[in-house]
This record gives structure tokens, C-alpha cells and sequence, in this order.
């Protein structure tokens, strides 16, 4: 299998062990937060929706209440790829002012992302905090921003790429690293 001439070298988590994880992420903020009241989350469009509404399930299940679940679109926001005329897909229905906001993605790498997904959110109004949740953290930042919440820290090369996929994109759920 390959992905942009690249070879799968190994899957680092199955669907079992991404359940786990998102199960570990979702006490880990509810610890944090002492309960899920004034809780949001956004998810970084793609793969990190799915995992912010996987998130919230969860603790739907654990609290009895569904936290709200918005999708950013950070494409606007990146200082390092050029923004196409396809659209802002943002879809966040409720105000973040004076929330708890957790934003989410499948993959932390640099940090870009998550510094995009942060200057996106405070547009939108002043939240009581921000967290980030992610997925993998495969370190490699060049910004000095940490995950609150990680479901797999995977120290990888430069060279390597992590994939996530998941059953509502990609029919399945699992983790590959390709090199």
C-alpha cells in the first residue's frame, strides 16, 4: 500500500486501540474540567470532527448530556499553505464565548495547525479557555504549543508520515505510519 509514493511501514493503532484512546481523552477532559458544564468542542475539518464527535459521544454517555460539537475549517488561518477559493466550511452553531473550548485533530505535528485552529476561535468571540486535544502527537513542533489531551505520543522522523484514518471517511479506523 502506498500514499504519495510512500510505503506503509506499520499500523500504529486499530480500532480497538483508537476506542481506547478517544475513552482515555474523554475522562482525561472531564477530570480536567471537573464535568462537562460550559464544554465544547471543534474539530479541525477533517479527521479531527469525527474524533471531537466521537469525544462528545462519549461523554454524552458518561454525563447523560451531549456537549456541542462545531467544525472549523483553518485553511484562512495558515501562514504556511496557500488558501484556495473553495469556501470556508466552518460550521461552529453556538457562541465560544465564556467556554471551555477543546479543539481537536487527528495528528499534532508542528503546531501550524493547532495555531491556526486558535487564532480561528478567538475571531469568534473570548472563550474561557482553549485545550487541544489530538489524537497522535508525533512531536516535531516548531511552534511552543503542547496538546492537553493525547491519545498516542508517536515519535516519529521527519520523513515519516502518520495517517488516521477513520470508518466515516475511509472505512475503517486505524493509524498508519508510512515512510
Amino acid at each position: 500500500m502506498s500514499r504519495s509514493g510512500l510505503t506503509q511501514k506499520a499500523v500504529i493503532m486499530d480500532e480497538n486501540s483508537m476506542k481506547r484512546a478517544v475513552a482515555r481523552i474523554s475522562y482525561e477532559i472531564l477530570e480536567r474540567n471537573k464535568g462537562a458544564d460550559k464544554l465544547c468542542f471543534i474539530g479541525i475539518l477533517s479527521r479531527g470532527v469525527y474524533i471531537a464527535r466521537r469525544i462528545a459521544e462519549k461523554l454524552e454517555e458518561l454525563e447523560g448530556a451531549a456537549p456541542q460539537v462545531g467544525v472549523l475549517d483553518i485553511t484562512a488561518y495558515r501562514d504556511d499553505e496557500k488558501c484556495s477559493d473553495s469556501g470556508d466550511r466552518t460550521d461552529i452553531p453556538f457562541d465560544v464565548k465564556d467556554k471551555r473550548v477543546v479543539i481537536v485533530d487527528d495528528v499534532i505535528f508542528t503546531g501550524r495547525s493547532a495555531r491556526a485552529a486558535i487564532d480561528a476561535v478567538m475571531k469568534r468571540g473570548r472563550p474561557r479557555n482553549i485545550q487541544l486535544a489530538a489524537l497522535v502527537d508525533r512531536g516535531h513542533r516548531e511552534l511552543p504549543i503542547r496538546p492537553d489531551y493525547v491519545g498516542k505520543n508517536l515519535p516519529t522522523s521527519r520523513d515519516e508520515a502518520v495517517k488516521v484514518m477513520m470508518k466515516e471517511i475511509d472505512g475503517c479506523d486505524k493509524v498508519v505510519i508510512f515512510e
